[in-house]
């Protein structure tokens, strides 16, 4: 029987029980893993410095021979990675689908515990009970959030890159690594012939009871816990796709080092003028990362800036759009919110921006047959793209932007240049109901760039 994969990797943590399930796998003939062979401190395990006559120091200069290495060895063979260790070959290990993954988990508070204790004790591994090592781990609440934070980030990480990929992976819990027949369907899945006749055995758990037996202080963790939040009902759910970095649109100062980040459906025009009347020249755009890159060497201390604009103005914006537009795109959408969303654009104006507000939510969050317009996206999300390539270093609300411009002007030895901004909303069409709704559409703005309720010029 032919292996379906040329090597396996266990996507674990500390004390999730990984040095028993690679024990279980490398008593099958055929299989061999290497420990944690990307661990920063050591390689595969505590005290070797050196793999496949490969040392640390040759490792660290680049990874990818010893990664390599660990593929080509016979049999089936693989390593154990954790969140802290060598990133730089996270990604050959996800891209490539002859690399098995096996995804263990923990609960985190066990894990966290267990690390605790054997930290004091430095009792890493136990094959004899007589010789175990007792003490009392103390709670940190910031160090166990800081904790499940970052292994959170990476298995994240790890899914996302997997559903990209089209691959699956091999998930087992802590408690299922001594039932046999998890084992051997494991065997089975990584196309290994062989099975397990028994759990091996060397390996014992070290710190069996309640959890609160072994901490020092419960009370504080009982407290603690309350505050959390497991099940994730907090947190937002990001069903607006997300936004590359847009490199062309971005604008760069004739002479001075000021990059602008416009934002579609922002005081653009205006922002373009403020920058040609900064340097008396028009600034430069249409370029590309490799352009841009050679420019943001040259130019170290350089400022980038992104002007935002009120939810409310700038939904009227497309809203205006939408109904004066001659183009195919805004015929289109007309027929959309006609038929699909009972909004009138030609009827009456506050009921029809009402309407268009309401379908911006629903769009926005992934029930309109629409794609997300980026006039109308999120400009969180639309700063996030761009920060893929270079974040805002000043991101400015357009009504007060003047004040700030100012002080850009004079960092890079200019005078004050007026930006006109513009915003602007017709008198009377916002009411509680209306911003009411810009806030159901956009409340991720409204909430990261501290914008207030719209106050009519």
């Amino acid at each position: 029987m032919t292996s379906r994969y040329d090597a396996f990797v266990l996507f674990a943590e500390m004390r999730t029980g990984s040095n028993q399930l690679e024990d279980s796998l490398n008593a099958l003939p055929g299989v061999q893993g290497f420990g944690e062979v990307f661990n920063p401190v050591f390689v595969g395990e505590q005290n070797r410095t050196e793999l496949f006559g490969i040392d640390i120091a040759a490792r660290t200069a680049d990874p990818m021979p010893m990664l390599r290495a660990v593929i080509a060895a016979k049999g089936l063979t693989g390593l154990r990675f954790f969140h802290d260790h060598d990133p730089r070959v996270l990604d050959a290990i996800l891209d490539d689908p002859r690399i098995a993954k096996v995804m263990l988990s923990r609960s985190p508070l066990d894990s966290y515990v267990s690390l605790c204790i054997a930290e004091k004790t430095g009792q890493w591994r136990l094959t004899n009970p007589k010789m175990a090592r007792r003490a009392e781990a103390i709670f940190d609440p910031r160090d166990f959030d800081d904790l499940v934070a970052r292994q959170r980030v990476f298995r994240e990480r790890i899914h996302r890159r997997l559903q990209e990929t089209g691959q699956s992976a091999f998930w087992i819990a802590y408690e299922e690594i001594g039932d046999l027949a998890v084992l051997n369907g494991l065997a089975a899945w990584l196309g290994v012939p062989d099975r397990l006749d028994a759990v091996p055995g060397r390996l014992k758990r070290q710190n069996p009871g309640p959890i609160e037996d072994k901490i020092a202080n419960p009370e504080i963790m009982r407290a603690h816990l309350a505050t959390l939040d497991p099940f994730l009902l907090a947190r937002p759910v990001q069903t607006e796709p997300p936004r590359g970095p847009a490199v062309p649109t971005m604008m760069i100062a004739a002479e001075s080092a000021i990059l602008a980040l416009p934002v579609p459906g922002g005081p653009n025009a205006a922002l373009r003028d403020w920058l040609t009347a900064l340097d008396g020249a028009p600034p430069v755009e249409g370029m590309t990362q490799k352009t841009l890159r050679p420019w943001m060497r040259r130019h170290a201390g350089f400022t980038s800036l992104a002007v935002v604009r009120h939810p409310v103005a700038r939904a009227c914006h497309a809203f205006q759009q939408m109904r004066t537009g001659t183009d195919p795109q805004a015929d289109r959408i007309r027929r959309v919110l006609v038929n699909q969303h009972g909004v009138e654009p030609d009827g009456d104006l506050r009921a029809a921006f009402l309407g268009f507000l309401r379908f911006l939510a629903a769009n926005l969050g992934g029930q309109s047959a629409l794609p997300v317009a980026q006039r109308w996206a999120s400009q969180s999300a639309i700063l996030a793209g761009m920060a893929q390539v270079v974040p805002p270093h000043r991101i400015l609300r357009e009504e007060a932007a003047q004040a700030e411009l100012d002080a850009i002007a004079a960092s890079v030895g200019r005078p004050p240049t007026r930006f006109a901004a513009g915003g602007s909303v017709p008198d009377g069409l916002v009411d509680d109901e209306v911003e009411a709704a810009c806030l159901a559409a956009y409340r991720r703005d409204y909430l990261a760039f501290g914008f207030p309720k719209w106050i009519a010029g």
